[in-house]
C-alpha cells in the first residue's frame, strides 16, 4: 500500500527508477523475503538510491532484507522492465552464490521474513516474475525482457 501511495511522488521525481533483486543460492534452495507492504513471496532487493552503484545497493538491501552479506561479488543476470509495477522502472537481477548470514538478523517493520525453500517447492504465492527469473536461472529458461 505504501508503494502505491508513493508512485505518484516517484514518477514526478524521476523519470526512471532502477532497483536490485538476487538469487540467493544455497545448494538448491533460494531465499526468498516477504514484505510487509506487498503480497508474496520475492527475491530480496530494493531501489538503487542516487550516487550509489548496482552492487552497493544489492549488498545494502541484502543486508537490510535478510542479513546476507556478500563475499565475492555476485554475477548480473539480467536487467528487466518492470512497467506494470510503474512506468519507467527496471530490476537489475543478480545470482549470489557466495554469502553468509548474520544469525542475529531477524524480520522487521519492512520485511516479516526471510526464508530459503527448496526450488521444487516455493510457496504457492511466490510472485509471477521471481518465478520467471529463478525459471531462467536455475532451469535454462530463456530470458524474458520483461519483469
Amino acid at each position: 500500500m505504501l508503494t502505491r501511495l508513493l508512485q505518484p511522488w516517484w514518477r514526478l521525481t524521476r523519470g526512471t527508477t532502477l532497483g536490485v533483486r538476487a538469487a540467493v543460492i544455497d545448494r538448491g534452495s533460494i531465499l526468498l523475503v516477504r514484505h510487509s507492504y506487498a503480497s508474496g513471496w520475492h527475491l530480496p532487493g530494493g531501489g538503487v538510491e542516487r550516487g550509489e552503484t548496482l552492487h552497493a545497493a544489492l549488498e545494502r538491501e541484502l543486508r537490510e532484507e535478510a542479513g546476507v552479506r556478500l563475499t565475492a561479488p555476485a554475477r548480473l543476470h539480467g536487467i528487466f522492465c518492470n512497467h506494470e509495477i510503474m512506468p519507467g522502472d527496471h530490476v537489475a537481477v543478480f545470482v549470489a552464490e557466495a554469502w553468509d548470514r548474520d544469525q542475529s538478523w531477524r524480520p522487521g517493520l519492512e520485511v516479516r521474513a526471510a526464508e530459503f525453500f527448496d526450488r521444487a517447492a516455493l510457496p504457492a504465492d511466490t510472485t509471477s516474475g521471481t518465478r520467471r527469473r529463478l525459471a531462467e536461472i536455475c532451469d535454462g529458461a530463456p530470458i524474458g525482457e520483461h519483469w
